[in-house]
């Protein structure tokens, strides 16, 4: 008799949690072949899909372009050296990446649907969202005038840009006004029209004296007398201070240094709620089952050494979930040239004032440009032709390399290794890669890297056949709006390895079913183990006729596509199949 197990399993990735009680069925041998023994040959258990990320191989993106800025294909592994620290690495893994290219499409069920009356339900043909393109706008620290701008341009993209099979979503960094992944326009233009500045530490206006966030930096943290004698020189003009005045001149010495903390405690600040809105986004992002850009639209912000740490987590997030960060400078076309709406208090005082904020805009610049291209991704900057930069920055690059590499003699420190990647013999071409990483401060083991591979092949569209698995899929109308999705899957162990342990034939294998709706999100989802432990004398027998089993997940009336996922222990061999389901 099969095993009957009622498990109830809860699904958790970002938040999102499903839990369903759903029959599973293991196929047994005949009894003849499988005299009763204490342990089962074939069993079943259930446990909570609890994920986490690892940083144990370091994956680096790298975009190749020719003079003319063409995009170069056709390389091999063999074309680059990967180095870290200097030191040449082993590239472990290479593959050549194509993000335009159609994934394999979802495949309807091939059996009759069944309604819960009893009449038949041909399998239909369901088209699924191919593209997820997350817009992150930056409104801890755009303007009011530059943010009016961008959404202009945004609205025009997404009305007339966006394809069919896109699904989009609107996130800020304060966190306000999120629109999640859609196909429903009007979603995405009423998202758009609430978009308004949100700063949260820092005035508005120009105050009196103006320190700059960049500029309590150097009076704090580098003792920048040129910076502190600015402030101090605004400060006695505002508060109307007699300069030759010892004593009043003492006391503004003593408040210069109170003052830039308050400044650089609300820069620290925002500069730390942007970061984390960047990584939260990429989590959301990573869930989405298809292609994945995400858009960042901001003027830039400064980040001290103390956020680089955060700042390549964010970035390690994005490449492990294959998440593309294009970057917009909202600014556009900009000078550092004082504007009328500035009050110049001090010339001399200005011109310090100009150079600090000449360096604070070119730290700003290079991270905007480092999160795009230690992502793959590409930044669109000094152009006031918004239009054209979201049609370039919705966009990936027809072709990139990932490299990957396990850093040689690594030491658990967290400590910031600086990369670099050359081509062999090919003069004249542009390299965009990754620049490089903080070690961690632990490696992962062999059941976390399992985790993190399924986890990665289930929130993804590619189909992987390492293992032969057939799927089909059924439902069956339940009272109100419910019903039962039945998958039944078959798995060949024709190709697979055993181990050998008190006279059985060990593997295991992992299975996880999903349902995503038809803008992307995962409704439910159930993880199950099936413990393989065959004796010599079954062993052909299950090599001949595999393994079949059931699973069973609820949901409402809708369009879906469905996600299967196994994988193996021994061989590590893992295989993935999308199919298509649509209850009326």
């Amino acid at each position: 008799m099969p095993e009957n197990v009622k498990p109830c399993v809860c699904w958790v990735r970002l938040g999102i949690a499903a839990c369903l009680a759903a029959p599973v069925w293991a196929g047994q041998p005949p009894s003849t072949s499988a005299a009763p023994q204490d342990q089962p040959e074939v069993s079943t258990r259930e446990e909570k899909a609890t994920f986490t990320s690892h940083v144990n191989l370091v994956m680096v993106p790298v975009v190749v372009r020719d003079k003319q800025g063409h995009v170069i294909g056709g390389l091999t592994k063999e074309s680059f050296r990967l180095f870290d620290k200097g030191k040449l690495q082993e590239i472990d893994r290479f593959t050549v990446e194509k993000p335009g290219s159609v994934p394999a499409p979802a495949q309807p069920a091939t059996e009759q649907q069944t309604s819960g009356e009893g009449a038949p339900s041909a399998a239909s043909s369901v088209a699924m969202p191919r593209r997820f393109i997350g817009y992150l706008f930056d409104d801890i620290h755009v303007d009011a005038a530059d943010l009016v701008r961008v959404r202009a341009a945004a609205e025009r993209h997404i009305e007339t840009q966006l394809k069919p099979t896109d699904r989009a979503a609107i996130f800020t960094t304060s966190g306000q006004g999120n629109v999640d992944f859609t196909d429903d326009r009007e979603q995405l233009r009423d998202g758009l029209a609430r978009l308004a500045p949100h700063p949260i530490a820092r005035a508005t206006g120009q105050e009196c004296p103006d320190i700059s966030y960049y500029q309590a930096d150097m009076i704090i943290n580098h003792e920048d007398p040129d910076a502190t004698a600015a402030a101090a020189t605004e400060w006695m003009i505002c508060h109307q201070i007699d300069p030759t005045d010892p004593r009043q001149v003492a006391e503004v010495k003593r408040m210069i240094p109170t003052e830039a903390r308050r400044v650089l405690a609300a820069g620290v600040h925002e500069t730390q709620v942007a970061l984390a809105a960047l990584k939260d986004v990429v989590r959301r992002m990573s869930a989405m089952p298809g292609e994945r850009i995400l858009v960042l639209v901001s003027p830039g912000f400064l980040t001290l050494s103390e956020h680089q740490p955060d700042e390549y987590d964010a970035i390690d997030h994005a490449l492990r979930a294959n998440v593309l960060v294009n970057v917009l400078n909202a600014r556009g076309l900009y000078t550092t040239n004082i504007d009328a709406s500035h009050q110049v208090l001090d010339s001399r005082a200005e011109r310090t004032k100009q150079t600090l904020l000449r360096e604070s805009e070119a730290q700003q610049e290079a991270l905007l440009s480092e999160i795009a291209a230690d992502t793959g991704g590409t930044y669109f900057h000094n152009n006031n032709d918004l239009a054209e930069g979201f049609r370039r920055i919705s966009t990936t690059p027809e072709v990139y390399y990932l490299l990957g590499f396990q850093p040689q003699n690594l030491k658990l420190d967290g400590s910031f290794h600086g990369l670099k990647v050359a081509i062999e013999s090919k003069a004249g071409y542009s390299i965009e890669a990754r620049r490089g990483y903080y070690a961690p401060t632990r490696l992962e083991d062999a059941a976390a890297t399992a985790d993190r591979e399924i986890e990665d092949a289930v929130f993804s569209r590619e189909e992987m056949s390492d293992l032969p698995v057939e799927l089909r899929t059924q439902f069956l109308k339940n009272a109100g709006d419910r019903a039962t999705v039945t998958l039944l899957a078959h798995v060949d162990l024709t190709g697979l390895k055993f181990r050998k342990a008190d006279g059985r034939n060990l593997n295991n294998l992992t299975v996880v079913s999903a349902l995503f709706d038809r803008n992307g999100k995962i409704v439910t989802g159930l993880v199950k183990h099936l413990d393989l432990s065959l004796r010599d004398e079954s062993l052909p027998y299950r090599l001949a006729h595999g393994v079949t089993f059931r699973m069973g997940l609820e949901a409402k009336p809708g369009t879906y596509l469905v996600r299967l996922v196994v994988r193996e222990t021994e061989g590590q061999l893992m295989s993935a199949i999308n199919s298509a389901l649509d209850i009326p």
